[in-house]
This record gives C-alpha cells, structure tokens and sequence, in this order.
C-alpha cells in the first residue's frame, strides 16, 4: 500500500542544506523559503556538522557527495553526538545499496535530485510526520537491504577488506599502506571475527553479500 504525504504548507522553524553545488542549494532554498523560518546553506560535511552543533534544526536536507565527510558519514557524527532530528538525503545516488546504507546510518528519507521538487516536499512532509520516505524506484530494495545486520568496521579495514577481495597477500597490502604485516594480519582477523567467518574465500564471500565491497 503507499503512503501519500499532505504537501500543504506547513512552517517549520529551521532547515540545514548541505550541498556544495551552490546553484542546487539556491534551487532547494527556494522551493522550501515558504515552509522555514530558518534556512541555512552549508557546502560539506563539515559545514553540516558544525551548523547543527550550533543551533539543531527540525530538519536537514543534505547530499552525500561533498567534500571530506560525505553526507553519511556526517549523519553517523551527528548521531553519535545525540543530535536526532530528521535528516532527508537529496542525492544523484540511484543506487539501492546507497539508499539502504543511509537508512541504516539513521536517515529519514532518500530523494533523487533527478525527481520533481514536490516529491522533496512530499518526503519532508513525511518525515516531520515521523515516516519514512525513499523515492519509490528505490525503496523495496533499499528497505530490504537496510534489514542486513550492520557490521562495525574502521575505514582502514574497510580499505584492507577491499585489498583482500582484489587478491593481494598480507604484504602486498602492507606495502600499499605502509604498516607492518602484523598489522594487516591483525586488521584481518578482527574482520573476520566481526563477520563471523574463518578463511579468506569465506571473508570475501560474506563481505560481498553484505555490500561491504564496492566493485
């Protein structure tokens, strides 16, 4: 059954766009400047964080392409830090394995940039109303792949997992990272430990089915 979201106006107090194509942000500035009070533009990740740390909104609207942190990896830090207001991710990420990764990371909503604006006020009205909104093309896919178990991994591992799956050895890997063996030896147990796995095929295995590896 779908959902449909009132898209009568609605003021808000506050709105954080992050994006860091300005001509997009003035475009989203404009569509919303009836329904805030408040609308801030911010350029990265960073901005993003350190807007919100300032002064919480009801609402963020962010891309996940910018500069330093992506937009995911600000939504973590935010979370992190206790901040849980809703956050709607306008993107050209058409992916459903991008969609699942930022519901999982505590978004409320996924809109492609490629959809009309109503479908971005439609997806606000639906998460200040406490849903959750993901383009339709993308959200039996995204919702399913969002039900994996969710693995706690450091950006070095990830980077190592990537290594192994390639086919390089233990030393190979240390070289291209500059550490020791031991070290790469150490990162890869505690991964596959975290998957629950034994041996290298099984590790690649697993970590493909669970979208850790991009190709």
């Amino acid at each position: 059954m779908q959902v449909s979201y009132s898209t009568a106006e609605c003021r808000y107090r506050r709105v954080v766009l992050a994006d860091d194509h300005r001509v997009v942000a003035q475009g989203i500035e404009h569509l919303l400047e009836d329904r805030f009070d408040s609308i801030e533009l911010v350029s990265s990740g960073a901005e993003l964080v350190e807007a919100v740390r300032r002064d919480p909104p009801d609402v963020v609207v962010a891309d996940i392409s910018m500069p330093g942190l992506t937009g995911i990896q600000a939504l973590r830090l935010m979370r992190e830090e206790g901040y849980e207001m809703p956050v709607v991710f306008l993107t050209m990420h058409d992916e459903s394995s991008v969609a699942a990764e930022a519901i999982r990371a505590g978004a409320r909503g996924y809109v492609l940039k490629s959809a009309a604006g109503e479908e971005l006020v439609r997806a606000l009205a639906g998460v200040m109303g406490g849903h959750t909104y993901v383009t339709p093309t993308l959200a039996m896919d995204a919702i399913a792949n969002a039900g994996r178990q969710q693995y706690v991994l450091t950006d070095k591992q990830l980077r190592i997992l990537e290594y192994v799956a390639r086919g390089l050895r233990s030393k190979q890997i240390a070289y291209e990272l500059g550490v020791s063996v031991r070290t790469i030896e150490s990162h890869k147990y505690a991964i596959m430990q975290e998957l629950g796995v034994h041996g290298t095929l099984e590790l690649v295995r697993k970590a493909e089915q669970e979208g850790l590896i991009r190709h």
